[in-house]
């Protein structure tokens, strides 16, 4: 996460040249986006206001995965709620003077059970990554969905985690055209030696496995997402 930085000078943005979409998986467990306000039948909706318009002519076409955790280690409670609405008190805990001060958000929360939280509409740009460049193209908030994962680098994300994550991005997929396989990441990877997170806890092999469900495999199409032996 990211204390808002304002964005004016801004490189162009050209668009992407696609032939044709890869085919991606259908959307599961009643998972839908409203592709007017930007919000997921599904989630529940935590509005934050730390967000703004995407600059002209941008749209999603990244998702950056995230792993987070308030208190640090600590699971279930209401602190990255708290900070993505910025209420976060600094007097509940060390840690949180160092942050309380951050104006972040992410589009998406996954919780340890699952639970699916929507803090930003997907037309709308969140403050999540910060500093970053994807295939050389900087400032990934202007054109990326950011998810979050609560968790931690070293410990295992959650089977639930895993579905829930499977089912928002066939969602997000089937949404917004730009959006596919191809481009899935890490915050670790678009802000290298900066950011460690979703970290070595996370899986991505086993993502590319439910990416893969009901269609033909990443790999069989070409696509690569970190962690794969060709990325």
């Amino acid at each position: 996460m990211e204390p808002a930085v304002p964005e004016r000078a801004r490189i162009p943005i050209m668009p992407a040249m696609v032939s044709s979409r890869p085919s991606v998986p259908e959307p599961r467990r009643g998972l839908r986006l409203d592709p007017l306000s930007g919000r997921l039948a599904g989630a529940r909706q935590v509005d934050s206001p730390n967000q703004d318009d995407r600059p002209p002519g941008c749209e999603p076409e990244l998702v950056v995965l995230h792993g987070i955790s308030l208190p640090p280690g600590e699971f279930g409670g209401d602190g990255i709620e708290a900070l993505f609405t910025n209420r976060l008190d600094p007097a509940a805990h060390p840690y949180y003077r160092r942050i309380a001060q951050l104006r972040v958000s992410s589009h998406f929360l996954i919780r340890r059970d699952g639970e699916l939280v929507q803090f930003v509409p997907v037309h709308r740009r969140a403050w999540h990554a910060g500093e970053s460049s994807y295939r050389g193209r900087r400032r990934c908030n202007d054109f990326s969905v950011g998810i979050e994962l609560e968790g931690t680098d070293e410990l295992p994300y959650t089977d639930p985690q895993y579905e829930v994550l499977d089912a928002l991005l066939a969602a997000l997929f089937a949404a917004c055209p730009r959006l596919g396989p191809e481009h899935v990441t890490g915050h670790e990877h678009v802000s290298p030696g900066r950011k460690t997170d979703p970290g070595p806890a996370f899986d991505w092999a086993r993502l590319r496995r439910g990416l893969a469900m009901g269609t033909a495999s990443a790999e069989t199409r070409g696509h690569v997402i970190p962690g794969s032996p060709r990325s």
